[in-house]
């Protein structure tokens, strides 16, 4: 395999406390987690600074149509919702949670979260939050350590990053809410995959924990590596994925193993994301 070191991407903003998540703001900004429950502003010219805290540790986040982060806290076990205009904090989900680890949101509101469960444990399961609070377990047959999760381009099915499987499966969402039977769509092995977006095409991409890499699968095609850094100096322990920019042209990724952000140009634009306002 080649040695493509971290391929397009470079280091955007250094110096965030261990980011495992980030977002984009239609507002034209980008909000990262940090280890001891921060919430990061960044903007694409590598400016951050702490816009609130939750006093927990931060894991996936996600966005709604008025602009708050939703973050998986794995110290508080539940999703917290934040303004980031007054720092505000707020207990969203109302199901304590093994490890509440990555979300996405429904255009109904309903926002589905990974329960990563216990390392090895094959516990984990998927979360649902109806909008407004309410909380339910929505599914238990991905259990190999749920992790990165988004909807599909037409909204039926939800992706979802199995980190011991390893690989991506796909649930769908039936008409009456439920979930339906899961199928493998994407097997990684000799991967620990976590974080995952698509682009317009249909295109997957993966972060991988372990080795340092980005990983992409196009509709019907191969897996090949976009990026890999072997040093760990660009992406080390690469976490999660956000399109961003104006044009959902700039693909960001998270350096858990670090403390920065990394960036680079997108082939192809991103999927836009539901943006629903809730409660």
């Amino acid at each position: 395999m080649a040695d493509l070191r971290a391929g397009p991407f470079t280091i955007l903003v250094e110096d965030l406390d261990h980011p495992e998540g980030v977002a984009w703001s239609p507002d034209g900004v980008l909000y990262a987690g940090g280890e001891a429950g921060q919430v990061y502003e960044v903007t694409l010219t590598g400016e951050a600074r702490e816009v609130a805290t939750t006093g927990g540790s931060l894991l996936g986040l996600t966005l709604d149509g008025d602009g708050r982060v939703y973050a998986c806290d794995c110290e508080r076990l539940e999703v917290v919702r934040v303004d980031p205009r007054t720092a505000a904090c707020e207990a969203y989900s109302s199901l304590e949670m093994t490890l509440p680890n990555a979300s996405a949101f429904d255009a109904a509101g309903n926002l589905y979260v990974t329960d990563s469960g216990d390392t090895k444990a094959d516990d984990g399961r998927v979360i649902r939050v109806a909008p407004g609070g309410a909380t339910t377990v929505w599914c238990e047959a991905v259990p190999r350590y749920p992790n990165g999760i988004c909807l599909s381009a037409d909204g039926r099915e939800l992706l979802v990053v199995e980190s011991y499987l390893p690989g991506v499966s796909a649930l769908p969402i039936l008409p009456d809410g439920s979930a339906g039977e899961p199928r493998v769509v994407l097997e990684l092995p000799r991967t620990v995959p976590d974080g995952i977006a698509l682009d317009r095409d249909g295109t997957m991409y993966v972060a991988c924990y372990r080795p340092d890499r980005i990983l992409r699968a196009r509709p019907g095609g191969e897996v090949e590596v976009l990026a890999g850094d072997w040093e760990g100096i660009v992406l080390n322990a690469p976490t999660n994925l956000a399109f961003a920019g104006a044009g959902l042209d700039v693909l960001v990724a998270t350096s858990v193993g670090e403390t920065q952000l990394a960036s680079g140009p997108a082939d192809v634009p991103g999927l836009p994301l539901a943006r629903p306002r809730v409660p």
